[in-house]
This record gives structure tokens, sequence and C-alpha cells, in this order.
């Protein structure tokens, strides 16, 4: 593979070099389900003709020079090296078990650009294997969905909802109401600011049954799923006043989790409101969802550019034992009290800053040893991403679902959730010595949703008689 000898290199950003550091060095596998049978000549030509092989980021080497810095340095692709087939008549039980795998044991070879794309033939699914380094899960989806048609107009681009309600709670307000709010944003920031630097110095949760640390991110891994119907998140939505879909997300998963321990820990008397806190990622592009991918490749344009651009949240869901006088929408009000005061807060902007700075100043080594004691000090990883609102298809191929998860990170338990065309699958990677049953975990989160779903029912026809 040759490289361009015109073209000087580029140095890797900040985020890119800290991805790249053995202890976090983290792959993103996107899993693509198909209606019919793959044809490989077909999704290779979609790749040539595709704006991904002309991206920079995807046509280039990661290098190092004689002081160890990294840089991207162009190359030519050779598509028959990042298309990798698995035969039918390999031994593969199921594309979760298959991606498992890959999540602890097979990193991305460095003489070529920086992803892979695996081709399960008896499955009729695509793993797209892409470093992190390349860009955050924005960029990548912007990426993937660019080169996907609707499915009912082969011509028109797939289009993307945000996550959440988006309002202006500025408007109707008096002055008194702006200044108190402006003084609690200022109130939590500094306190949520605290607890994150508390975080990655010795602040940390109790260890559960769900708790990993250092040196888990090289166990093997197991994987599963659960799948939500959207319309069922948004029944249990309506139930409560200016809820979202994330804070149903994390009522699900504040409720899945409690139930799960109640499981595993039947005779061990775990105190109510047990704090588990979880590392979130979030979008802070100007826009959220999917980005326009000509604008994110204009390098100037800072609130849409291409590469990584997330803050990180922690994010606490606590434990509390279900009986049957327990009021299942309890654990969405509560999900829903901790987001607003989130939202009123600069955690995420302060968190992508302050690792701007110690990237610049103390170099990548120091910013992994404080980012990876976060992740050692809390309990698991989350990140919600909007997929297509309808049905798409990829290489003329119908898809049938979206999923997402990323390499191992010393966290036992990781959950993303990408949504499509109605339905959010929720991708849920544990260490298989300490989570065994990651089944009846996703269980666990599917059954808090319809029990959500039920209680919210059962409000609605008692506030109509």
């Amino acid at each position: 593979m040759d490289s361009h000898p015109n073209e000087p290199d580029e140095p890797l950003t900040p985020a890119g070099r800290l991805f790249l550091r053995p202890e976090m060095n983290t792959i993103i596998h996107c899993v693509v389900g198909f209606k019919h049978p793959v044809d490989v000549a077909e999704v290779k030509s979609t790749i040539r003709d595709s704006l991904m092989v002309q991206h920079p980021r995807f046509s280039s080497l990661m290098v190092r020079d004689s002081r160890g810095f990294e840089h991207w340095r162009k190359t030519h692709i050779d598509i028959d090296r990042h298309v990798i087939v698995v035969a039918h008549d390999h031994n593969l039980v199921s594309v979760n078990d298959y991606v498992a795998d890959l999540s602890v044991s097979s990193p991305l070879s460095n003489d070529k650009p920086l992803w892979e794309i695996h081709v399960l033939e008896g499955h009729n699914c695509a793993v797209f294997r892409i470093h992190h380094a390349l860009g955050d899960g924005i960029s990548l989806v912007s990426m993937l969905l660019a080169s996907c048609r609707r499915a009912a107009d082969t011509e028109a681009l797939p289009t993307v909802g945000v996550v959440g309600n988006k309002r202006d709670n500025s408007l109707g307000r008096d002055w008194r109401e702006v200044v108190v709010g402006f003084v609690k944003m200022v109130w939590f920031s500094l306190v949520f600011c605290m607890e994150f630097v508390l975080r990655t110095l010795w602040v940390c949760d109790r260890k559960t049954a769900i708790s990993g640390g250092a040196g888990v991110e090289l166990w093997p891994r197991k994987l599963a799923t659960a799948t939500f119907r959207f319309d069922d998140m948004k029944a249990v939505k309506r139930a409560i006043d200016n809820a979202t879909i994330n804070d149903v997300l994390f009522g699900v998963v504040s409720s899945g989790l409690s139930r799960y321990l109640d499981h595993r820990s039947p005779n061990e008397a775990l105190p109510e409101g047990l704090r588990m806190t979880g590392v979130a990622m979030i979008n802070l592009r100007q826009q959220p969802g999917l980005q326009e991918l000509s604008e994110m490749m204009k390098r100037k344009n800072s609130g849409s550019r291409w590469g990584n651009k997330f803050g990180m949240l922690l994010l606490p869901v606590y434990y509390h034992k279900a009986g049957p006088e327990s009021d299942p929408l309890a654990y969405l009000r509560r999900a829903k009290a901790m987001i607003d005061r989130k939202k009123r807060t600069l955690e995420g902007h302060f968190s992508y800053k302050i690792g701007h700075l110690v990237m610049s100043w103390f170099g990548s080594k120091f910013a992994c040893l404080l980012n990876y004691r976060i992740v050692c000090n809390t309990s698991f990883t989350i990140s919600n991403v909007v997929g297509p609102q309808e049905e798409i298809t990829l290489a003329g191929n119908p898809v049938t679902y979206l999923r997402a998860n990323t390499s191992s990170l010393p966290h036992a338990l990781t959950m993303h959730v990408v949504s499509y065309a109605g339905r959010a699958d929720m991708q849920i990677l544990v260490a298989k010595d300490i989570i065994p049953d990651p089944e009846f975990l996703a269980k666990c989160f599917e059954d808090a949703l319809l029990e959500m779903k039920e209680a919210a029912t059962v409000a609605e026809v008692s506030n109509k008689m």
C-alpha cells in the first residue's frame, strides 16, 4: 500500500491520540443486519464509490515519527484487504458471539487504514469495525448513512431524529426565573465538575455483582441484545410531564439493574438507594443527530466538524428493591430529576475542555491515566445514538437492524443503544466471569419497560375517569 509523497502528514487530534493508547485502545463495532444474503461484490463496489474512501481519515495510515507522535499519512486503499468474508461453513453460533470475541481479542492492523468490514454470510449481516481515533459516534453514523437510502425512496437519504425534547426554556419567564436558573446552572456545574475531579482521584462506587476494575478490559466477553419498541417508550414518556426518551432509558436501566442485583444477590442486604454511576458520552456539536457529511469535513466549522467532539457525564442510577407496592414509574421520576439537573450544568463541556488541556499540557499517557481511573471508579458505560427513523437500504439490500458496541473497557458492563425504524436495540457487553448471564440482564431491562408501560396505561385510564 503506497503512500502519497506529495501530501504532508497530518497530526492526530488529542482525542485521537487518547484512543490509540494501549489502555484505551477503542474500536467501534457497528452491526448491520440485512433482509437478503449479502453480495460481497456489491459491497466492495459500494465502498469504492462511497464518500468513505475519499475521506482523509479512512484513506490514511496511522504512523509514528521518531519522537513517538502519531500522524495520519495518506495512502492508497486496497478494498480486498478491508472486506473480510466469514463463509457459511464457519463455526459461528451467533453474531453476538462473533462480535464479543472481536471486542477483546482482535486489534486493527496499523499497516492499513484503521477500519474493516466483516461479512458474515451465514447470518446476512456485516460488522463495521472502525477505530475510535477516526471519529465519534455521530461522525461515524453520518459516514455510514451517507451510503444508505430510504427503502421507500431509493433516491432519498435517511432522516434521523433527535433524542429528547429540545426547548427554549427562557421564553415566557420573568427575570427572577432567569436569575434563579442561572444560579442553579452555576451551582450544579460547580458540584458536578468537582465530583468529576474527585472520581479521577479516589471516589468510587461500592462493589456489586456488576462491578469491574483495573485489568477487566482484558477479560473474555459475552454480548446480549435488549430490544425496546419506541411506541412503548413514548407511552411511558407521556406518563410524566416533560419527560424525554432519555429519561425513560435511564429509568429502565435503573429498574433493570435493581432487578438483576436482586437475582444475583438474593441473600445480600444491599442498601436501599445504593448508587451505581454510569459514564455517558454526549454530543457537543451545535446540532444533535445526523450531521451533513460535507459540513463535517470542513475543518473550520467547529460546530459540526469531523472527528471526536463529545463530553463525558457521570450519570448515577440507584438500587431499589422491588415489592408488591412499589411504583415502576418512580424509577422514571428519579431518572428525570437527575437528568434535568445535569442539563443545567456545563459538566459535558468541562470534561471536554479539561481533557483537551491535559492532553495538550501533559500528553496522552497522563490523560489516558485519568480516563482509566474514572472508568475504574464507576460501574458501567452507556451511550445512545439516534439512527434512521424509517427503514433503509445499503447496497440495495434492506436493513433489518442496526446495533453498536465498542471494544472492552475496565467496566464489566457496557451498554450501547441505537434506534432504528421504530425500535431501539441495546447491546449489552459484559465480562462473562463477572456477569455470566447477560441474556437475563437484557430480559430485566425489557421487562422493566413493559412494567412501566403497564403502570403508565393504568395511570392514564385513571386520569380519564
